[in-house]
């Protein structure tokens, strides 16, 4: 109950505070980014070459179409953001470029009537980002299921979503193949769902709240802080002054779970508007396909609410406002198992009770589009209670973040700056039990093994300058200095170029450092289902690494449709890492510091090819390859549950109009090593992988069909149409209290073929 006040007071104080609209750390400014185009006709659709682009404004900065159509412009130092498009033969007009990018303007002739038409251009990977972004729409994320973020990347080749074990049901992302805790991820660019939330923190995000997914790989920007090492998966929730007025959202499968999904939206008076996201979740029938006695998923109940409210002055003042809340509760383990009664069954049992708020302002310079200030606070309160067989895992945290951000340019709008300082509060409180006592520690002793503290502080100053050519270059390189009140001063460098040597070519180029400080029982929550021993040692110092990496992207015509291909490489390379070890002893899991002068790294190749070749049906097929190692008691090992070689292909196909829409998703997953389960010889010292256990290659075949009325569409699909299950995903389920228990090594489906069905209902 104290939880709950404390919470409650953290949020009325954020709800006096105000904080910041700060633009977005990866996407270009709409504001400041040189504007980019084409021009075609409006009847033929054909492009147009020779036409002049011009500021109204300032009609001396003005640029004229190639032979493809296409211009780009820098953008003028004044509030006017009108543009001009002349050629002979057509009707001159303006056209107002303020809030976007990239500009398609469709030019009537002469002889006709009409106005210019203007259209958005989304891409699936960005060709403006100076990072290398793939974009999920919210079309993207009607083509499976997607109750919650975990499934929201299921049509996506970037992304991987994992299962920790065989019993709790958490599931967790890896890019680049490091795991998810590497991976900053943010909420409208906000820090969110860190820390203690990292094992279930997928499930706390329902897919109808979410408007689009950018997921960005290497180094991204310092103004988002230090933490990300291998990317950053931001979620763009639905916005109150561009949301339906209504969305309703309800989902059955054939394992007896349901999710309802409401949404509402609306203006209250001219300038201020608000969302309320509401969602439920529910599985309360015990199913065990695999007949070992224990609950292919546990039992779990959540509600969960967000609401925000933005107001828009119309004078340069940006304000808004979110407060969520959660609850969640699970029950897993031996189908026998209660909580309330003393059966003497194995079980897990976790309860969630979860806060959040947030609020932004900003102020934009009359006259001076690109130069604004914002301050952002936002607040978070985690609390949780869980229960492994004889083990309970109790954890509290408390985080506030505050971020003064400053935007301008120097001379023109292709030198921008932001500068801005930051604070991090971060208060740890986690207490673990393993169930037994030994008879010589005394009491200290006993008590600093089961309670884990930590209190950080954090204050921050950072710079990013960004110089664009308006022609085919731009390079961003950010500076950021913090303190943390444990470890010290540290630097982090980012860089960041984006280079287009041809039409339609992108190379980009990634570099940076990141640091942060793992939770080593939270991000080891799936060993906590096995007999494993966890054995921590003493003075763990932060995860610090080094990401080097690019892209190449190539946009193309095949078919008379556009496609796009793209290929990518990044290294990490840590300079120390708190490792979890499950090869040196069987039946213990040893968590300490990188070895003095060990290794470890990851490797990422992918390479994926995009493409119409008929109309109306879209095709995306991927490859990756990881090389993931790191250094075990002396021995250079790959990453435990990491497949080296990864498929993927999607087709999708939409009648005209979108009246019926299917989906066809095909991931194969190559050999992954697999740790010597407790009980056994383990791992031979010095043999390097030639001893390790393997999981088969395997794949995974899902698809959905969905009929689209007026306001409402229908959906229904399987996932794993094949039926294929890993065949013992609990080694021990027998005697699960026993030395030999273990249902941490998952690697492929526990309960097989799901099928499923929904209906959403809109009001715009």
């Amino acid at each position: 109950m104290n939880s709950v006040f404390g919470a409650g007071r953290l949020l009325a104080t954020l709800g006096l505070l105000a904080g910041s609209a700060a633009a977005s750390a990866q996407t270009p400014d709409a504001s400041v980014a040189p504007v980019r185009g084409q021009v075609l006709d409006a009847a033929t659709k054909a492009p147009v070459a020779g036409a002049v682009v011009r500021w109204l404004s300032t009609p001396a900065q003005a640029t004229t179409t190639d032979g493809q159509g296409t211009f780009s412009l820098v953008r003028p130092a004044t509030p006017d953001t009108r543009l001009v498009v002349d050629l002979l033969g057509y009707r001159s007009d303006t056209v107002q470029a303020r809030g976007t990018s990239y500009l398609r303007v469709g030019l009537r002739r002469s002889r006709e009537l009409g106005e210019v038409k203007v259209e958005g251009r989304a891409l699936s990977y960005s060709g403006l980002t100076p990072t290398n972004t793939q974009v999920l729409t919210s079309r993207d994320l009607t083509k499976s299921a997607c109750c919650n973020l975990a499934e929201s990347f299921e049509t996506n080749a970037s992304v991987e979503v994992s299962t920790t074990d065989a019993v709790s049901g958490a599931r967790q992302i890896q890019l680049l193949g490091l795991d998810g805790a590497y991976s900053l991820l943010t909420i409208d660019n906000l820090p969110a769902l860190r820390g203690l939330s990292t094992p279930y923190r997928l499930g706390y995000l329902a897919g109808p709240w979410i408007e689009s997914i950018d997921i960005i790989k290497g180094m991204g920007s310092v103004v988002n802080g230090y933490e990300s090492i291998s990317g950053q998966v931001n979620v763009r929730l639905k916005e109150p002054d561009k949301a339906d007025r209504l969305l309703f959202n309800a989902y059955g499968n054939d394992l007896g779970k349901f999710d309802v999904n409401l949404n509402l939206a609306t203006k209250v008076g001219k300038k201020v508007s608000t969302a309320l996201l509401l969602h439920t979740d529910h599985l309360g029938r015990r199913v065990d396909r695999n007949h070992d006695d224990f609950l292919d998923l546990p039992l779990a109940t959540q509600l969960n609410l967000f609401n925000k409210w933005k107001y828009l002055s119309g004078k340069g003042v940006v304000a808004e406002v979110g407060l969520g809340a959660l609850r969640e509760t699970r029950q897993g383990g031996d189908m026998r198992y209660r909580e309330y009664s003393a059966t003497g069954y194995y079980g897990i049992t976790q309860e969630t009770n979860r806060f959040t708020g947030y609020a932004k302002t900003s102020y934009t310079w009359p006259g001076r589009p690109y130069q604004s200030l914002g301050l952002l606070l936002s607040g978070t309160s985690h609390v949780f209670t869980s229960r492994y067989g004889l083990r309970t895992y109790d954890g509290t945290q408390r985080t506030g973040l505050a971020t003064l951000l400053f935007q301008s340019i120097v001379g023109t709008t292709a030198h921008t700056y932001r500068t801005g300082l930051s604070f991090l509060h971060d208060d740890y409180q986690e207490v673990y039990r393993t169930g037994f006592t030994y008879l010589t520690e005394t009491p200290a002793e006993r008590y600093a093994r089961e309670h884990r503290n930590r209190l950080e502080r954090v204050p921050g100053a950072f710079a990013e300058y960004t110089y664009q050519n308006a022609r085919n270059l731009t390079v961003v390189t950010g500076l950021r200095l913090d303190y943390h009140n444990l470890y010290g001063l540290f630097l982090t460098p980012r860089l960041n170029v984006k280079y287009d040597p041809a039409k339609n070519t992108v190379l980009r180029l990634a570099a940076g450092r990141g640091q942060r400080t793992a939770n080593p029982l939270a991000e080891n929550a799936g060993m906590l289902v096995s007999s494993r021993e966890f054995v921590i040692s003493p003075g763990l110092r932060p995860e610090t690494a080094w990401n080097l990496g690019g892209s190449f992207t190539q946009y193309f015509t095949a078919f008379g449709r556009p496609g796009t291909f793209i290929t990518d490489y990044y290294h990490t390379e840590f300079g120390n890492q708190v490792v979890s070890d499950p090869y040196t002893a069987t039946t213990q899991l040893l968590i300490g510091n990188l070895e003095p002068g060990g290794r470890s790294f990851s490797r990422s190749l992918q390479t994926e090819v995009q493409v119409e070749p008929v109309k109306g049906l879209q095709a995306k097929a991927a490859y990756k390859y990881l090389d993931v190692r790191t250094i075990y008691d002396g021995q250079l090992l790959p990453k435990v549950l990491t497949p080296r070689h990864r498929l993927f292909l999607n087709l999708g196909y939409a009648t005209a109009f979108d009246k019926w829409r299917a989906d066809f998703t095909v991931q194969g997953f190559g050999r992954r090593p697999l740790a010597h389960p407790p009980g056994s010889t383990g791992h031979q010292h010095g043999s390097g992988e030639a001893t390790l256990r393997y999981a088969p290659r395997y794949a995974l075949l899902n698809t959905q069909l969905t009929r689209a009325f007026k306001r409402f569409e229908v959906y229904a699909g399987v996932e794993n149409i094949t039926n294929y299950r890993q065949r013992t995903p609990i080694q021990g389920a027998y005697a699960p209290f026993g030395p030999d228990f273990d249902a941490a090594m998952v690697w492929g489906p526990v309960y097989g073929r799901l099928t499923y069905a929904g209906l959403r209902f809109t009001l715009q």
